[in-house]
């Protein structure tokens, strides 16, 4: 990878704010340093673009807020974690210019100023940088979950990445809330790693066929096992768009409260453009 064109990366963020809470944070394996590694060992973004699987609207909309707030949208945690801060500048001007983007492949998108980093936003980037000085931004998911425009929003904010900005998606690739910690639901941890198996073979390719293969998700074992709903999983999409011609790799993969999770990294080949 040269080091002018960015990585875009689908991580699992983990269960609500479980870096600030025991035992959780121990239930999540190796994935603090994973985070921790990642900031240390990617060339130093100039923004971070994050869709996290914890908005959805009509249409892609993307943060304008030169100072985003907080949005804890988690539920019954300790009161510590409801003051945790990562008070990261927001990245109004890159805003416009996915608008741009977007509108130039012919996909509407709106713009929300009050929206604020979500949980997952600000827990991984939290763990990766946490002096919270790279302008962070996000994007929102499309309601409906239709695999074929998250794929095309990717692809058209796959320039982005060449002017330095990190394309993360932040979701788990494993999101059954009935199985986590128990293993999962009557064959929820084989279906994990089924699906973990499906998720090594098909990101592994490139183009067309990988685009095949995330548009029919729901074929592969164990999907709906694995993603009841598949809010969390359909940040990937969004990632693997904006990664067409690269080859991907699952840089983590752990047993996380029970089952597998991974994440998914593509990195453009020396001297080609995303």
């Amino acid at each position: 990878m040269r080091a002018s064109v960015m990585p875009s990366i689908y991580v699992p963020h983990g269960g609500g704010p479980w870096p600030w809470v025991e035992p959780l944070a121990a239930q999540h394996g190796t994935m603090r340093s994973y985070f921790e590694g990642l900031g240390r060992d990617l060339p130093r973004p100039k923004a971070i673009l994050v869709i996290s699987a914890h908005w959805e609207a009509d249409r892609p909309t993307v943060m304008t807020a030169a100072k985003p707030p907080m949005l804890y949208d988690y539920y019954g945690f300790p009161e510590h974690t409801y003051g945790v801060t990562w008070p990261a500048p927001g990245a109004p001007d890159l805003a416009l210019r996915i608008v741009d983007l977007l509108g130039g492949a012919g996909i509407e998108a709106g713009t929300d100023a009050q929206r604020g980093f979500d949980h997952g936003c600000f827990v991984p980037l939290a763990l990766a940088y946490p002096e919270a000085d790279v302008p962070t931004l996000q994007l929102s998911l499309v309601n409906g979950l239709d695999p074929k425009p998250h794929l095309q929003v990717g692809a058209a904010l796959a320039p982005l990445r060449s002017d330095g900005v990190l394309i993360l998606g932040s979701g788990m690739s494993y999101h059954n809330m009935q199985g986590f910690a128990r293993g999962g639901p009557a064959g929820g941890k084989a279906a994990a790693l089924a699906f973990d198996g499906w998720l090594e073979a098909a990101m592994t390719q490139t183009g067309l066929p990988r685009d095949e293969a995330l548009r029919h998700w729901e074929a592969a074992p164990g999907a709906r096992l694995c993603h009841p709903r598949e809010e969390h999983l359909m940040p990937l999409h969004v990632v693997a768009g904006a990664a067409h011609g690269d080859a991907g790799t699952l840089p983590y993969r752990d047993e996380v409260l029970g089952v597998r999770v991974s994440s998914v990294r593509f990195d453009a080949a020396e001297g080609e453009e995303p």
